[in-house]
């Protein structure tokens, strides 16, 4: 079994983390994936604190091993949020879109751990500074929100940057990932992608399939003009919001565009008006499959790679 800094620090089985995606990273997949020995993460979006709040009592019910909440600190509820994953003493929090230095008392004083994501290493630097216990090194080839530095490129920089574990995240979707994260450093990995194809996962069967059925070139980014970069699979609809960027709309006319398109594509499978987030990772990903397999056999194979690297970094097999 891998034992790194990150199964240390937080009393997991298994250095994997799984992602917060938002519409997708709900209670029961977050149990899932703490149930199988790896940290499953809610994902609070822009989602009202009592939305959080009962996810968390039914994930709760679900798992008596830790799981955590992704935080983003752009929701207008991020307060509220912030608020409740004290009060119910999640175990981890991990955070997105801004800073959660203001945060970090009230988190530390309920005695949650704090892992930022992050997408340079400048902004490592500075959540390790805030207080944060492990940073989430997040490349572009994931799904959703991305940086621009790839995985390949921003882990081992931000691993020199700073002294607090690294999580690797980015196009990571098998054991070679696995491998391939910890020898650059990382004490361990986050996958999303992957987790939306979960038993568990409450993404509708359309987005499963196409998440199934895409080749390496099937994902496309849009938002860039914005400053808000997504990467997602390539639809009618999403080509269709790529041309509208090169057109040069209003950007109040491509947020109204873009409105509420994540929800359709989970929920509904709506290909007309969805944008159906995943990352570059996602020809890799042949089916569903129950939480518990994919982080096993993730873990498996990296295992099983790593043999002979582990020496050298520090890192045991029990």
């Amino acid at each position: 079994m891998l034992k790194t800094r990150i199964t240390e620090l937080l009393g997991i089985r298994y250095p994997v983390f799984q992602g917060g995606m938002a519409w997708v990273a709900d209670a029961k997949l977050a149990a899932a994936v703490s149930n199988a020995g790896g940290l499953g993460l809610i994902g609070a979006a822009a989602a009202p604190g009592e939305v959080v709040e009962a996810m968390i009592r039914e994930a709760k019910s679900l798992t008596d091993r830790p799981f955590g909440v992704n935080v983003m600190l752009m929701s207008p509820f991020a307060d509220d949020v912030a608020r409740i994953c004290a009060e119910q003493k999640v175990a981890v929090v991990t955070t997105g879109a801004g800073n959660p230095g203001k945060y970090m008392e009230a988190w530390k004083a309920a005695g949650i751990k704090v892992i930022p994501v992050v997408a340079s290493a400048g902004m490592a630097r500075r959540m390790e500074r805030a207080g944060a216990d492990a940073v989430v090194a997040e490349g572009t080839e994931s799904g959703g929100h991305i940086g621009e530095l790839t995985t390949m490129c921003l882990v081992p920089q931000v691993v020199d940057a700073v002294s607090v574990p690294v999580v690797a995240a980015g196009g990571i979707a098998d054991g070679r990932g696995v491998a391939a994260a910890i020898a650059l450093g990382a004490q361990g990995v986050q996958c999303g992608t992957i987790f939306v194809c979960a038993d568990e996962s409450p993404a509708c069967a359309k987005y499963k399939e196409l998440v199934a059925g895409a080749k390496d070139t099937d994902t496309i980014v849009t938002g860039r003009e914005g400053g808000a970069p997504i990467r997602s699979l390539k639809t009618k609809f999403t080509r269709k919001l790529a041309k509208l960027e090169h057109e040069e709309v209003s950007r109040e006319e491509f947020e109204r565009m873009a409105a509420g398109s994540l929800r359709k594509a989970v929920q509904d499978g709506n290909l007309e008006e969805g944008t159906f987030m995943a990352g570059q990772i996602s020809g890799l990903v042949k089916g569903a499959a129950p939480a518990r397999e994919i982080v096993e056999n993730l873990m498996a194979q990296g295992e099983h790679l790593l043999r002979d690297l582990l020496t050298e970094r520090g890192i045991t097999i029990e």
